[in-house]
């Protein structure tokens, strides 16, 4: 016996608004928490390092989480369908609040690592699960504003992130950055439990095991060759391309085991509707272009500007703002008016505009001027990042809602891993080629860049090292602006539907 797939909306027309705003309150903090995990890690490397040792699996603290919660996506998504999105949720927020509290009992790099690979286990369900939640409760027409707050908490994670790890760190322990998910997780466990009313019916089911190793394998070679090609390993490298080869198989055998499963992982007739199709491309291409290109903004910061740490997340707080400010608004916008494609036209125009601007960041900018940049590409990230689910949701039929979500999520996930190594591989052979050509033959310089290694260089050494450093920063943004501009491109070709009044339409 198991739960039905999830088409109707037995518990959600039923919902009271008072409890409605709870358990959306409980979603948005399920959502922060997954968020916030994947970069708030990263200001406490160091100090981390500097208790456990294990400096040669220092990005692997980073990797695991995001490879497990990423290769999860599509099975929370499927199961959520199943079995019911209120056990499937409850069952990823106890896998992450088991794996944060052992991540703070860790007493060497390995222990950590496998911990965070287990709270990226539960994390890879929370964002998908609270996403595909609001589906059932509210119907497309309304789910604009609910979902346009989603949008601002992802953005409002990802900047302040690294702040509070960096908090955390100077004024109480790195294990606290771990430990605080308890108190949030729980409280966000007990609401649920409580107010989310899901379906109770039961019918016979199939799970695509096969399909779903199939999917595992092939995205944890792809990220694995993304993340370790250029750095790990050089790109020479013979197992760096067999684990690619291995990749490649993988992606083979899940198409052909989904084109045959009863009950696929992702049914690939998804890929035949259009609005899916140009979300996930779309999702995909802004996940490249955001998290491959704004990543080096604190580097800037701290390497250019002598920022620390928590001041270089502060000033980035333009960036959140504008994100925040985007979403709320044109979430409110798309539930009164029920219109919503012309807000991924303009996301990625005004995305494509605050990157072209970025490519006059140089050296010798002021800082006002990086907030105006940021500001302008929250803003035009804040217009499309959940409108993209919400026309995937207003597309598909109510039993595919986790389906549905979990593809575009996945997507976006996948083009921030693949954005990462491919603009710190252009980021890197640019700084390279800049320090040949501007400083003398036979320069010793700081092995990695560590803004006090870079300010105790001799002044000569110093500015051509910023120099290069200027033009190395200037080509990943004018890659980044070239590609927002093909989502903008990809945008026009989204169709308007009416939004639909209840979930049964």
């Amino acid at each position: 016996m198991a739960f039905e797939p999830i088409n109707k909306t037995e518990a959600a027309v039923t919902q009271k608004a008072p409890s409605v705003r709870l358990l959306f309150s409980a979603l948005l903090l399920v959502m922060l928490l997954s968020a916030l995990d994947q970069t708030i890690v990263s200001t406490a490397l160091p100090t981390i390092v500097g208790e456990l040792g294990g400096l040669d699996r220092l990005s692997w603290v980073v990797t695991a989480y995001i490879l497990s919660s990423t290769i999860v996506v599509p099975l929370y998504g499927k199961f959520g369908d199943l079995f019911g999105r209120k056990i499937v949720l409850q069952i990823a927020i106890v896998l992450f609040l088991a794996g944060s509290v052992l991540c703070g009992l860790a007493q060497n790099m390995t222990q950590l690592v496998l911990m965070r690979a287990l709270q990226g286990l539960g994390g890879g369900g929370l964002m998908v699960i609270s996403m595909a939640a609001v589906a059932d409760v509210i119907p497309p027409a309304d789910r604009g504003r609910y979902q346009g707050l989603f949008g601002g908490v992802f953005g409002l994670a990802t900047v302040i992130g690294p702040l509070i790890g960096g908090f955390l760190v100077q004024h109480a322990s790195w294990r606290w950055i771990f430990y605080i998910n308890l108190p949030l997780g729980l409280f966000a466990l007990v609401v649920i439990g409580a107010v989310f009313h899901g379906s109770a019916r039961r019918n016979a089911h199939e799970i695509d095991y096969l399909g779903a190793f199939y999917l595992s394998m092939a995205l944890l070679c792809i990220i694995l060759f993304t993340t370790e090609g250029g750095t790990v390993r050089p790109w020479s490298d013979p197992q760096l391309w067999c684990i690619l080869a291995f990749g490649l198989t993988g992606i083979a055998g899940f198409i052909y085991e989904e084109r045959l499963a009863w009950e696929p992982i992702i049914p690939l007739s998804l890929f035949r509707d259009r609005s899916f199709l140009l979300c996930s491309l779309i999702g995909f291409i802004i996940g490249l272009a955001l998290f491959g290109s704004v990543t080096f903004l604190p580097l800037y910061l701290q390497v250019v500007k002598n920022a620390t740490p928590t001041q270089a997340g502060l000033q980035l707080i333009p960036l959140m703002g504008g994100l925040l400010l985007t979403s709320i608004v044109s979430g409110r916008i798309i539930s009164r008016t029920g219109k919503y494609r012309l807000f991924p036209i303009l996301g990625t125009l005004l995305g494509a505009i605050g990157m072209v601007l970025l490519t006059r960041i140089s050296i010798h900018s002021p800082t006002w001027h990086l907030y105006l940049f940021t500001g302008v590409l929250g803003m035009g990230l804040g217009l499309v990042m959940q409108v993209l689910v919400l026309a995937v949701q207003n597309s598909v039929s109510a039993s595919q809602y986790g389906v549905a979500t979990s593809g575009v999520t996945l997507f976006r996930s996948i083009g921030g891993a693949i954005g990462v190594a491919l603009f710190g591989a252009v980021f890197t052979h640019v700084l390279q080629s800049g320090l040949i050509s501007r400083l003398p033959e036979g320069t010793v310089l700081p092995r990695e860049l560590n803004p006090v290694s870079v300010n105790h260089l001799p002044d000569a050494l110093r500015l051509g090292y910023l120099d290069a450093f200027g033009s190395a920063i200037h080509a990943v943004f004018v890659m980044a602006a070239g590609i927002m501009a093909l989502a903008f491109i990809l945008s026009w070709f989204l169709r308007e539907a009416p939004l639909r009044r209840s979930h049964q339409q």
